[in-house]
């Protein structure tokens, strides 16, 4: 592979900075980098202004209305954005459930959900993981019965990701239980307000609310909301999870992170000299460059499989592992680098907690970032999981 960019991309490159130091607005990207959360409104501003640019479905064909970009092109934008401190794009939607419609679903389907997702009419959020199937995912007890033209849900999600906010869920839930239990699962689009559907916030440790219980009782659900066959959902749900576990690396994101913890080392004194300059903590972030540019390398190339029609499922494993990995290493050098920065960990004192760094001054959410992306090694199929699936594919000699 051909690490230079082409004269076309650097061009893209140029257009793309442009873009963001004119049309990104100046409030939203202050508190990126200040490490604030983000409102509803801010993420919907940010996803109407990259939809009007045509930017907002990169990942997805033209015919769909996506950008079609490349995977060098959304590894440039991953970068660009982070450094300039675009929010991140909410994946639920556009990285995770339009690729399974515009592979699985009907034309019915991808006529009607496809525009809404563009648009904002309709905000997903992802119901996969329960209690007691997590990791485990297959071993899910959400149940949908057949009856007539509905089906009926009963059953719970957990850590249900902006759940508050979202109109439309899509859901893996249990339609036989007489087979093997991933020859039993089926994929259903389900509407936030019908009637028994009851969403409990889980108030983090960092004191935000970002995750969610679902409880479902007797909703009724249209069939023609069934994504593919009845019981194929688990082939369905393998192909999301490859989506989403290539997005999971975060390159951009940690590359902004790790030069703001640079300016923090710079900044804070140990011994009379700056952090910086003290050998172990050089040492660290050095070793952390060296496994970010390995990582922005397999992302490309994991990308441009995906972008060709495959979806990866060992590289994904192997690139979800490294870079929550990587994250969490930034995170507890932000926290040593903060120093007593960092010590004002109370809820009524940081107002959340994204992937920049801020200045010493502004610490307070070293602590909250750090905490809160423990997470990083767990969501998405926890890492230990990961390890098993390319353990097993390596020594079955599928690698």
């Amino acid at each position: 592979m051909d690490l230079k960019y082409s004269p076309e991309e650097l061009a893209f490159q140029d257009e793309l900075r442009d873009f963001l130091r004119t049309e990104l607005p100046a409030e939203i990207a202050e508190k990126v980098r200040m490490g604030r959360d983000l409102d509803k409104d801010d993420m919907e501003r940010w996803h109407a202004i990259l939809n009007a640019r045509g930017w907002l479905a990169q990942n997805w064909p033209k015919a769909f209305g996506g950008a079609e970009w490349s995977a060098v092109q959304r590894h440039i934008y991953d970068v660009e954005a982070a450094a300039h401190g675009a929010p991140r794009i909410v994946p639920f939607g556009l990285s995770m459930l339009g690729p399974v419609l515009q592979k699985f679903g009907s034309k019915e389907q991808q006529d009607h959900w496809l525009p809404r997702i563009l648009d904002g009419s309709d905000w997903w959020c992802q119901g996969y993981s329960e209690p007691g199937a997590g990791s485990d995912l297959a071993s899910l007890k959400c149940k949908a019965e057949r009856d007539g033209d509905h089906y009926v849900v009963n059953g719970q999600k957990t850590w249900t990701t902006l759940g508050q906010h979202a109109n439309m869920i899509f859901c893996l839930v249990r339609t036989d239980a007489s087979v093997k239990q991933q020859e039993g699962i089926s994929f259903l689009l389900i509407d936030m307000d019908s009637p028994g559907i009851e969403v409990r916030p889980i108030i983090l440790l960092d004191g935000c609310h970002e995750v969610n219980e679902v409880w479902f009782t007797d909703v009724k659900v249209p069939v023609s909301n069934l994504v593919g066959v009845e019981n194929k959902g688990w082939t369905y749900a393998k192909y999301l999870l490859t989506h989403e576990r290539t997005g999971l690396g975060g390159v951009g994101a940690s590359q902004a992170a790790l030069a703001a913890v640079k300016r923090l080392a710079r900044a804070e004194n140990h011994n009379g000299k700056p952090l910086m300059q003290n050998p172990h903590f050089a040492a660290r972030v050095a070793q952390v460059e060296i496994d970010m540019l390995a990582m922005a390398t397999s992302n490309l190339r994991i990308v441009s499989q995906a972008a060709a029609g495959g979806a990866p499922g060992l590289e994904a494993s192997m690139l979800k592992v490294k870079g929550s990995i990587l994250r969490q290493e930034i995170n507890d050098l932000a926290r040593r680098a903060a120093g007593p920065y960092a010590m004002p960990f109370a809820s009524e004192a940081v107002e959340g907690a994204n992937d920049v760094i801020p200045d010493p001054n502004q610490a307070g959410p070293v602590a909250a970032q750090y905490f809160n992306n423990r997470k990083l090694s767990i969501f998405g199929g926890s890492n230990e999981i990961q390890r098993g699936i390319v353990a097993k594919v390596t020594m079955s000699g599928g690698a």
